[in-house]
């Protein structure tokens, strides 16, 4: 009994220690861009390991299930909200930290049909129906 609080305490601390680097994250990076991966990823890793450490300590059925499945909700939204807010202020045109060196979507994004731009050019329906032939 001794030992599962003990690896219990061991999670809750390190997932604690995750969810403190990702507020310090939020706090002293420069732009929303970098915040955003601080908030999503570290978070959501000291969230689940938190939730791990509650399994071990509780060892309820209901409790694991419940944990398992605040844990494959986490998982499967903060990307997409991560992915949803680096959109709107890349569409708000949030500046960039002045250190960024690349920016992957300049050029390649129409700001008015939100939508991507690709590097060659479409095909057109003819090209299409000779290949098909072929």
């Amino acid at each position: 009994m001794i030992i599962l609080e003990w690896i219990a305490s061991i999670f809750l601390v390190t997932g604690a220690f995750f969810m403190l680097v990702a507020a310090l994250g939020v706090i002293k990076l420069p732009d929303v861009f970098t915040r955003m991966h601080a908030a999503t990823k570290a978070s959501s890793f000291g969230t689940g390991l938190m939730l791990v450490g509650t399994i071990a300590y509780f060892r309820e059925p209901f409790i694991f299930l419940e944990s398992l499945l605040v844990i494959v909700f986490i998982f499967l939204t903060a990307p997409v909200a991560s992915h949803m807010i680096g959109r709107a202020a890349y569409l708000l045109k949030v500046p960039l930290w002045q250190g960024t060196v690349v920016d992957q979507l300049h050029g390649k994004y129409n700001l008015h049909t939100h939508e991507l731009l690709s590097d060659s050019p479409p095909a057109d329906s003819q090209n299409i129906a000779k290949d098909l032939k072929d």
